[in-house]
């Protein structure tokens, strides 16, 4: 019994194999992985660390490990992911949301006061990460989510039942805003794919061989979506309303011309947290983070 492994050692054990198969994140992973295996929570591996780990669940979480070491990312071994203050399904039709992601939150919600009700749009939407995010923060809020994957619907429907929003989310098989009227939305977002098509081989292989290409590629310099949105955007706003779109680091100006060039006269670039060019918007940056003028 006491070569039993418990919570801690089995932790301690996969984190290890994590950091030498050179893991970013190797201890939270393994966290991750362990709880998943054998239904503990965070809370259990803390406070009853020497419970014991069945032969049936350390099986389990080897198995996890050998995924996780050939670069599976941990969201596509759970099929879940956390975003924001949520958590959502993930499936290999959807990208997996990421923490850079979070800036457009960041931007969007100082913008719209908690009681305020408006109607906002989802361009791309994915899993429904960014609609899904503001909905629960923002109780009168309603939203749209587009996208041209009807996989990718399903599981965002799917999210937004689990989350108890889909009274106030509705989705719509169109491409970007196409045959949606004219000035009707308050906010408008979008995490366009943006990664120019050459440099998708060069990517991480937890998101080269696991996103979907669709969610990434964005044509020969990264901006084929952006040309596309710009003038949608234009056109689905309401006067005063607010967009932001999530881009590349090194697009700020680029992306910045084109809103530029559809008759915006207030384009902004916002950093995220590690202080790169992240959202193109309409609005002020919240955290005021230096602005890239």
């Amino acid at each position: 019994m006491s070569d039993a492994p418990t919570l801690l050692t089995a932790w301690k054990a996969a984190q290890a194999r994590l950091k030498a198969g050179r893991i970013d994140s190797p201890s939270i992973d393994a966290r991750l992985l362990l709880e998943a295996a054998t239904g503990a929570t965070r809370t259990d591996i803390l406070t009853d660390p020497y419970r014991a780990v069945t032969p049936e669940q350390a099986a389990t979480l080897d198995a996890y490990v050998e995924r996780r070491l050939r670069r599976e990312p941990t969201s596509r071994i759970l099929g879940k992911r956390g975003f924001w203050k949520i958590m959502l399904n993930v499936t290999p039709d959807v990208l997996s949301p990421r923490p850079d992601t979070e800036a457009l939150l960041d931007v969007v919600l100082p913008a719209f006061p908690v009681d305020r009700p408006f109607s906002m749009i989802d361009l791309g939407t994915g899993s429904g990460a960014i609609l899904l995010a503001v909905l629960a923060e923002r109780p009168a809020a309603t939203g749209l989510g587009t996208d041209v994957s009807s996989e990718a619907l399903a599981v965002a429907r799917e999210n937004a039942a689990n989350l108890e929003l889909d009274g106030r989310a509705v989705f719509l098989r169109t491409e970007w805003a196409a045959g949606l009227p004219d000035q009707g939305f308050d906010l408008v977002v979008s995490n366009p794919p943006y990664i120019a098509s050459a440099e998708i081989e060069t990517l991480d292989p937890e998101v080269r061989d696991h996103d979907p290409r669709l969610a990434l590629d964005g044509g020969e310099d990264g901006l084929d979506a952006y040309r596309a949105l710009a003038p949608e955007i234009r056109r689905i706003l309401k006067p005063g309303g607010l967009f932001a779109v999530e881009i590349g680091w090194t697009q700020g100006e680029a992306v910045k011309a084109l809103f530029k060039a559809e008759g915006f006269a207030d384009v902004k670039i916002t950093l995220d947290l590690a202080n790169r060019a992240r959202v193109v918007t309409n609005g002020p940056d919240p955290r005021a983070a230096p602005v890239v003028l």
